[in-house]
C-alpha cells in the first residue's frame, strides 16, 4: 500500500486522470425547529395534520416533542437544490400552522415548565409506540428541556469515482467497501480533532432564556441581559456544551473510531449494559412504561456524538447491524446550530465550507485516535464553546499548546488548497471565495455567527427571545410570499395524505402485542 499525504492526494486529484473524481458529492439536510405561538411561547397543539403523519412522512416529521418539527431533504448533488427543498418543506408546513411560527434558534424559547413539552406522538403501531416510549425514557433520564434544543444535521457521501481514484493512487487492494469504510473513519477522526473550528465559526447559541435552567444553578460565568437572557461574553455553542447534549453515563463507554468493528462493539456494549444511573426509574408508573430499558443506552440513537457513521438500514435492522452488514455509506454531522440569520437554518456558504472541510478531513492523514486524545479533543471543544471568541483562548494537541488564531490559520491554509482542487473539479470558482471570506473570521471573532448574535443583543440591550421572535415573524413572511422551487404543492399534498395511509398499513401489519414486539426487537439488537 502506498502512503500519500494531503498534498500528494491533492496534486494527484488535480491531474486530468482524476480531476472529475470529486464531482458528485451528495448531501442531505435535517433541520429541526420548534413550533411556537405568536407570543413566543412553545406551541402545545398537535403536529399539524396537513403536514402528514409524523411516523411515515419521509420529509416532515417530529423529533423529541410534538412541537419540535424536523424537515428532511431528499439526497441531492446540488447545494442550491437542497436549500430550495428545505425552503419548500418549511413553506408548506407553515401553511398548515395557522398563526404559529418556526423558532429560528437552537436554544428553546420561553418554556415555563418542562411539562409544557409534550412528547412526540407516532400513533398506535408497535414501532410508533416504541418511538414515543423511547422519548419518555429520554425525558426521565435527562429532562425535557435538553430535548427541546434544535439543531441542523448535515449528511454527506462522496462519489464512487473518488473512492476508485484514491484506491488506485494508494495501491490499496482491499475490497472496495472495506476501503470506503476505513476512509470514512479517517474523516471522522480528523473531524473530531478539529471540530472546535466548526463551533467557532458557526456556533449560534451563546445565549439562552433563563427558563432553560429551570431554577438550577450553573457554574458558567453568565451575564444577564434584558428581562431574562443569559449569555456568555465569548461563548459560541452552548447547545454542544454541558448545558446541552450530555450524558454522564456515556463517558464510561469509550466508543472509538479506529475500526468499524471497534465502533460497532462499543455501541452494542452500551445497549446491552445496565446503568446504575437509571435503575431508579420505574419500569411502569400508573401502568405506563417509563423507559425502554435500564441500559446505558435504550437504543443506539441515544448515543450523543457530533458525527456518526451511517448506512441506510433494512426493515428491522439497528444502525450498527446495517453498518456491520454493508459498511459505512455516508456520515452525519450533528454539530451545527440552527443559523438564526438564515430562513432555512443553514445557508449556502456553510454548505460549501462543509464540503471543503469534510473533504480535507477525508484526504488528510488520520492516525488512530486514542481515548486519551479524544478527551483532549473534547476539552478543546468545551474551551471554544465557552470562550471561543476570547482572543487569549488556547487549545491543546498532545503536549503542544497553541492559540486558536494560529491553529485556525494553519487549517485554513490547507482548506485553500482543497478548495482549489474542488473548484477545478467543478470547472468554476465557487469554493475558494467562501474559504477566503471565512478565513478572515479567525482573527475577527465579531464576524462569527455567535459574535453577531452577542453584538446585536448587547448593542440593543435586547432579549434573545425578542430577537428570535422578530426573526421568526420575518421568515414566515418570506416563506409565505415565496414560490415553491422544487416541489409542487399538489405533490406535497399527496405526500401528506399518503403518509396517513402508510401509517395505517404499518398498524395493519402488526402481528404481536407491543411487549412482544419490544422483546423481539431487543433479542435481535
Amino acid at each position: 500500500m502506498k502512503q500519500l499525504n494531503l498534498q500528494g492526494k491533492l496534486e494527484a486529484l488535480a491531474t486530468s486522470a482524476h480531476r472529475s473524481a470529486l464531482r458528485g458529492i451528495k448531501r442531505g439536510i435535517e433541520r429541526e425547529a420548534l413550533r411556537i405561538k405568536s407570543s413566543g411561547e412553545i406551541a402545545k397543539t398537535p403536529h399539524p395534520r396537513g403536514a402528514g403523519h409524523a411516523l411515515t412522512h419521509g420529509a416532515i416529521t417530529t423529533d423529541f416533542s410534538e412541537s419540535l418539527l424536523e424537515f428532511i431533504t431528499p439526497v441531492s448533488e446540488s447545494p442550491e437544490e437542497t436549500l430550495s427543498q428545505l425552503r419548500d418543506l418549511q413553506k408548506y408546513t407553515l401553511s398548515h400552522m395557522g398563526d404559529e411560527l418556526l423558532w429560528p434558534m437552537s436554544m428553546p424559547c420561553f418554556i415555563q415548565h418542562e411539562d409544557d413539552i409534550t412528547l412526540a406522538q407516532f400513533g398506535q403501531s408497535n414501532i410508533g409506540q416504541m418511538k414515543t416510549l423511547y422519548r419518555e425514557g429520554l425525558k426521565n433520564r435527562y429532562g425535557s428541556m435538553m430535548q427541546a434544543i434544535a439543531g441542523v444535521h448535515f449528511n454527506i457521501s462522496f462519489p464512487d469515482s473518488l473512492w476508485q481514484s484514491l484506491q488506485t493512487l494508494t495501491e490499496d487492494t482491499r475490497p472496495s467497501q472495506a476501503f470506503i469504510s476505513d476512509q470514512y473513519l479517517g474523516l471522522i477522526r480528523n473531524f473530531k480533532r478539529e471540530l472546535w473550528l466548526i463551533s467557532y465559526l458557526f456556533g449560534a447559541s451563546p445565549a439562552l432564556c433563563h427558563s432553560f435552567l429551570q431554577g438550577k444553578s450553573s457554574e458558567l460565568p453568565f451575564k444577564k441581559l434584558g428581562q431574562g437572557t443569559l449569555y456568555l461574553e465569548y461563548g459560541t455553542a452552548l447547545r454542544l456544551g454541558d448545558l446541552g447534549y450530555t450524558n454522564s453515563a456515556q463517558s464510561s463507554l469509550r466508543v472509538t473510531y479506529n475500526s468499524l468493528d471497534e465502533y460497532v462493539a462499543g455501541l452494542q456494549k452500551a445497549i446491552r449494559s445496565q446503568s446504575d444511573l437509571y435503575q431508579h426509574i420505574p419500569d411502569y408508573q400508573h401502568e405506563i412504561p417509563k423507559q425502554l430499558n435500564k441500559n446505558i443506552l435504550q437504543i443506539e440513537n441515544e448515543f450523543y456524538s457530533p458525527i456518526r457513521p451511517k448506512r441506510n438500514g433494512r426493515s428491522g435492522e439497528t444502525p450498527t447491524q446495517a453498518l456491520s452488514r454493508g459498511g459505512i455509506e455516508y456520515v452525519e454531522i450533528r454539530a451545527l446550530d440552527v443559523n438564526p440569520f438564515s430562513e432555512t437554518g443553514i445557508d449556502l456558504e456553510q454548505i460549501l465550507f462543509l464540503d471543503v472541510f469534510l473533504t480535507y478531513c477525508l484526504l488528510k492523514e488520520s492516525p488512530a485516535l486514542s481515548w486519551e486524545e479524544q478527551k483532549i479533543c473534547d476539552l478543546n471543544l468545551q474551551q471554544v464553546i465557552n470562550e471561543g471568541r476570547n482572543p487569549d483562548v488556547t487549545l491543546h494537541r498532545g503536549t503542544e499548546t497553541g492559540s486558536l488564531q494560529q491553529w485556525g490559520q494553519d487549517i485554513f491554509e490547507q482548506l485553500h488548497r482543497v478548495a482549489a482542487v474542488l473548484d477545478e473539479a467543478h470547472g468554476a470558482e465557487r469554493y475558494t471565495p467562501v474559504i477566503t471570506k471565512l478565513s478572515e473570521w479567525v482573527n475577527r471573532p465579531e464576524l462569527t455567527i455567535s459574535g453577531r448574535i452577542v453584538d446585536q443583543l448587547v448593542s440593543q440591550a435586547q432579549d434573545s427571545g425578542k430577537l428570535a421572535l422578530s426573526l421568526a415573524q420575518q421568515y414566515k413572511q418570506i416563506h409565505v410570499s415565496d414560490d415553491y422551487h422544487v416541489f409542487q404543492q399538489a405533490e406535497l399534498d399527496s405526500m401528506s395524505e399518503r403518509s396517513f395511509a402508510d401509517e395505517q398499513d404499518v398498524v395493519a401489519k402488526d402481528r404481536t402485542t407491543f411487549n412482544e414486539f419490544l422483546r423481539d426487537y431487543f433479542s435481535r439488537a
